[in-house]
């Protein structure tokens, strides 16, 4: 455990990452059959063992870029303490209903029950009820956990706790809400929307909608996982603050499964360079592009032709470059399924990303990237250091079947000052 206190700081998608929280994935990815994997959001089943030799790959590439917390021996750390145990044990049995492991629970160590609200409970046949269950677990694992980044998001010195979507993720948002709100080694204040006296059932909000593109500037995908009363919601929050502030919703299909989050269209990789999913981005009066401008509690919303164009209004030129390439559709649709757009940026111009999508990394290199292999990296065939600009690629046949990309598997907690 870090000896000194972490202190919450995120102001930009881009700026130097000092602190970055991870979740390497485990026996949850596999605790799944072809029957429940779409309960579990997947459109498909992983090879743990895969997935794993890819992940070692990302993992020790953001070691070398930053300090790399993991979300099992945080939750570990805090259920040391008994009160917070009760309390976590609590929220979960009375958000799930299942009160008929509240004990079982509580009587685990600190490490078994980390274990075990991630991995999962396998189900006892010890009545005719259970006897005759098709489940196999009472508690289900949490499949998706090693995309860290949706159940809660930081946006300057604060956080914000997703209100997951989906019921299957929703013990992912509570997990990471206690975990903000007790270990001693991060020091940030939490909002959760179900915590409002005002709250409204409709209201969702997932981290793969919410970019910090400027210390002033968000951008939010108006997606099946983010609803219009969950920007509505981070709006209201807005309204408090004494300087101007800039929220940009862009619309996104809510079909294929590809398009989940406003992170599979659009990223940033320099202060001047952005990923986009041309047909999505670009593509005139199909998904609209709203600007929200909040000025000491007064709202102006107006509706932009896109994303490009305000950010250029507010003073934030931006080169897009195309996920897939520019010259065949179908590649750039192929391509973006295979989370191409999803983009991990761990300094200015320095990013991580998945090795397989070949096109868009030939359009990055076109526009100053060098690409490097992470395996090279690893093995000091390259020294990485030497490059102004790169995009380090790991492995990712498995790891793509998730549905996310290298945003999705970060939740960043500190990045240094960007100079714009």
């Amino acid at each position: 455990m870090p000896d000194t206190n972490m202190q919450i700081d995120i102001r930009s998608e881009i700026g130097v990452l000092e602190g970055v929280i991870l979740h390497t994935p485990g026996p949850e990815v596999e605790n799944m059959t072809p029957k429940n994997a779409e309960r579990a959001l997947y459109s498909d089943i992983l090879n743990l063992s895969e997935a794993e030799k890819e992940y070692t790959q990302f993992k020790t590439i953001l070691d070398k870029h930053a300090t790399t917390f993991q979300v099992s021996k945080l939750l570990r750390d805090i259920l040391s303490e008994d009160e917070i145990k009760l309390n976590i044990v609590r929220r979960i049995c009375t958000n799930e209903n299942l009160f008929q492991i509240h004990d079982t629970l509580l009587e685990m160590s600190s490490k078994e029950l980390a274990r075990t609200l991630i991995e999962g409970l396998e189900l006892k046949r010890n009545n005719l009820t259970n006897f005759l269950s098709h489940e196999r677990y009472i508690l289900r694992p949490l499949h998706n956990f090693f995309f860290t980044r949706d159940a809660a998001m930081t946006i300057r010195n604060k956080v914000q706790i997703g209100r997951m979507a989906n019921k299957v993720r929703e013990r992912e948002a509570i997990i990471m809400e206690s975990i903000f709100n007790h270990h001693p080694v991060i020091s940030t204040k939490t909002f959760n929307p179900i915590n409002e006296i005002n709250y409204d059932e409709k209201i969702s909000i997932e981290g793969g909608d919410i970019l910090v593109a400027r210390d002033d500037v968000i951008i939010i995908g108006n997606s099946i996982r983010t609803s219009t009363q969950g920007i509505d919601y981070i709006l209201e929050r807005f309204k408090n603050k004494e300087d101007k502030r800039h929220i940009i919703v862009q619309e996104l299909p809510s079909s294929p499964e590809s398009f989940i989050h406003l992170d599979m269209t659009f990223t940033f990789l320099d202060v001047n360079k952005v990923m986009i999913y041309e047909p999505i981005i670009l593509n005139p009066n199909r998904y609209r592009t709203v600007h929200i401008e909040v000025d000491k509690g007064k709202v102006k919303i107006m509706e932009e032709k896109n994303i490009l164009e305000v950010l250029s209004k507010l003073n934030f030129d931006v080169e897009p470059i195309y996920c897939g390439g520019t010259g065949d559709k179908w590649i750039q649709e192929r391509e973006q399924w295979h989370s191409g757009a999803n983009f991990f940026a761990m300094a200015p111009g320095k990013i991580i990303g998945y090795g397989r999508n070949v096109y868009t990394l030939e359009e990055m290199n076109k526009h100053g990237f060098e690409i490097i292999k992470a395996s090279d990296i690893i093995s000091k065939k390259v020294d990485y250091t030497k490059y102004e600009k790169y995009v380090i690629t790991i492995r990712s046949s498995e790891l793509s079947r998730g549905g996310g990309g290298c945003r999705c598997m970060t939740m960043p907690i500190k990045r240094q000052p960007v100079s714009w």
